[in-house]
């Protein structure tokens, strides 16, 4: 009865992934000393199966299951349990949300769950599963399954260095426009902000993790891997210190960006006001007397002159004034360069 228990539940979650057209993906790799599976986009049976076999904590299946989970360590007797999180692709043009990767470390055995989405953990099931790259491969599976987990978040951690290269030339693109009055470079720099702000809310608990799986590390390696996760430490904290670095050179180029599009905008309404200002008098003189004295063109312009006389006077009396304030103005240096 249990064994067509779980059946009916694999079967039910098969359907649901197929109908949700979410591939699911199982690969097992076997070495002498442990077994890693990885497992993209699960069904809540086949983690239900594996927590059975391996006795894992119920709780933790319900974090791994959720896609959106705080980044945690749990220690128990006979493994540990890691929520982690990595940015989706260094290829991203945007990058709204981040991966998850919950991982379960115990001495003989290693479970990786998260949703398709992390592509160097991908390559590295791949080198594993294949005969391309004997070196990397028995690098990756012949010691413990504490340095395989090493070589995971080394290369997610590298992938997070190159996602890094790509926001470091985006501020070298976003201060080109700034300094250029033909562009607007306000999205751009929303934009940035934005991605430098998420990525700095999974470093910042990454480390936090990392430095706290070196101390439970010991229990699953007969090789001190206080070295190899210290290099970790150290490529986050070089991310950490860049990205305060981008923040900084970010906020400036705001600031800049609104200094040069405010003075940009005063000088056009300056102009606007100037040209206003000096075309006062020609409206107040040619709306008074437009409609009290003979113009050219006017139904009574007829006489002697045709009423040129008084067009004239007309155009001194506004030309003038508009030239006596143009020459005060420029004595000021309202109209200087």
């Amino acid at each position: 009865m249990k064994r067509e228990f779980i059946t009916k539940k694999l079967r039910a979650g098969k359907k649901l992934s197929e109908s949700s057209g979410i591939e699911q993906k199982v690969e097992t790799v076997e070495s002498e000393k442990f077994t890693w599976i990885d497992l993209q986009n699960p069904d809540r049976a086949y983690v239900e199966k594996l927590a059975k076999q391996y006795n894992l904590n119920s709780l933790n299946i319900e974090d791994c299951l959720t896609k959106f989970e705080l980044p945690k360590l749990d220690s128990y007797s006979e493994h540990i349990f890691l929520i982690l999180h990595f940015p989706p692709l260094a290829s991203s043009q945007f990058m709204p949300k981040y991966s998850q990767l919950s991982v379960f470390l115990g001495k003989n055995f290693l479970i990786t769950v998260h949703q398709g989405d992390l592509k160097p953990l991908l390559d590295l099931v791949n080198i594993c599963k294949g005969d391309f790259d004997p070196e990397r491969k028995k690098r990756l599976l012949g010691k413990s399954t504490g340095m395989l987990l090493h070589e995971i978040i080394d290369v997610l951690v590298d992938d997070l260095l190159h996602t890094l290269r790509k926001i470091v030339a985006n501020l070298d693109e976003i201060e080109e426009g700034v300094f250029d009055e033909k562009k607007s470079a306000a999205r751009k720099i929303s934009v940035l902000r934005r991605e430098i702000t998420m990525l700095r809310r999974i470093v910042n608990p990454l480390k936090r993790i990392v430095l706290e799986t070196t101390k439970h590390i010991p229990r699953f390696s007969e090789t001190d891997l206080t070295l190899y996760f210290d290099d970790i430490i150290d490529h986050i904290d070089k991310v950490i210190d860049t990205l305060e670095e981008s923040r900084e050179t970010m906020e400036i180029y705001k600031d800049t960006d609104f200094m040069l599009s405010t003075e940009k905008t005063n000088k056009v309404l300056a102009v606007l006001t100037i040209i206003f200002t000096l075309a006062i008098p020609a409206t107040v003189i040619g709306t008074f007397y437009g409609m009290n004295v003979n113009l050219p063109g006017g139904i009574e312009s007829v006489g002697s002159d045709g009423g040129y006389t008084t067009f004239i006077i007309v155009i001194l009396a506004s030309v003038i004034p508009a030239g006596l304030m143009f020459m005060y103005f420029r004595k000021l240096g309202w109209l200087s360069d």
